[in-house]
């Protein structure tokens, strides 16, 4: 198994404004993109500058204690006091909903997801545990650790529009791309072929410290200890590299654009078993999905 494809650092997408990690502003993308890192996970912020409240989208919810940091950002971003139109969530793993209750609570906020990730949302199901046995590093080996329980929105939480736009995200729209999960989604913008897959593939060795802490631009298939279904997450791949984007922005690792970029997806979704699925593990073989029940647990 490769678990990676070599990407050059001049794919890296380069913040447009200032340094966000010193600044505590988000790293700006496009002019209406932006997007935070939390220590191991990304949360990204679509609108214009100045937006003002209601004016602007969250897609993710971070890390467990990352509520201060998403609201100095979108405050920087968008002025004090600016509230979101809507939470957008690619899936509901705990790195990307840590804060996501105290968010809706505070901001009053709309919450969208897939239908199939909302047992994991409205506090009636938990994800399938996590596969140590998949190998890779040390944040593989502690995934029994990770949290599985479900959060609770269930008053805020919307399912996403079955004609696949996404609310408050003119010129959007939402593609099922499960195997990371059975209800992950990742976000399409035709005009300027921007893309926003979650963890349907990221762009760091999410499994190794080290590769997290370094973040050095690779392609790889989504985090391996926590993704149960690898056919789903193998067609999920295609269908994104067959999009052709001109830059991709991932739940985990750097943004990336340009040709090599897409030269690199495309051999992850080309040569997917490979590169992306581990060599042993508990969901290799057995995959746990909503259709065989196997992809939500009781609480």
């Amino acid at each position: 198994m490769a678990q990676q494809v070599p990407v050059s650092r001049e794919a890296v997408i380069q913040d447009l404004g200032l340094d966000g990690d010193e600044a505590g502003e988000a790293h700006a993308v496009t002019d209406d993109l932006a997007y935070q890192r939390l220590a191991i996970v990304n949360v990204v912020l679509f609108g214009s500058p100045n937006a003002g409240d209601r004016g602007w989208v969250l897609i993710d919810a971070g890390l467990p204690g990352s509520r201060g940091r998403i609201e100095k950002s979108a405050a920087a971003r968008f002025g004090n006091g600016a509230r979101p139109a809507a939470i957008v969530l690619t899936h509901g793993h705990f790195d990307h909903v840590g804060v996501l209750e105290d968010l809706a609570e505070a901001w009053d906020a709309p919450v969208y997801a897939h239908a199939a990730e909302h047992p994991y949302l409205d506090g009636s199901a938990a994800y399938p545990a996590p596969d140590p046995s998949v190998g890779g590093g040390v944040m593989a080996r502690i995934a029994p650790l990770y949290p599985t329980r479900p959060v609770d929105v269930r008053k805020r939480l919307h399912a996403l529009p079955q004609d696949g736009s996404v609310p408050s995200m003119p010129g959007w729209r939402w593609l099922h791309t499960p195997g990371h999960s059975p209800g992950h989604i990742s976000l399409w913008r035709e005009g300027d072929r921007s893309l926003i897959v979650g963890d349907a593939f990221v762009t760091t060795a999410q499994e190794s410290a080290y590769a997290v802490m370094m973040q050095e631009p690779e392609l790889h298939g989504p985090p391996m200890y926590l993704t149960t279904d690898w056919p789903a997450a193998r067609r999920s791949v295609e269908i994104l590299a067959a999009l052709k984007p001109e830059r991709v922005i991932t739940g985990h690792g750097r943004p990336l654009a340009g040709p090599d970029m897409r030269r690199a997806l495309d051999a992850l979704a080309q040569d997917f078993d490979r590169i992306a699925v581990p060599g042993q593990g508990r969901y290799v073989d057995a995959p746990a999905t909503a259709e065989n029940g196997g992809a939500y647990r009781e609480r």
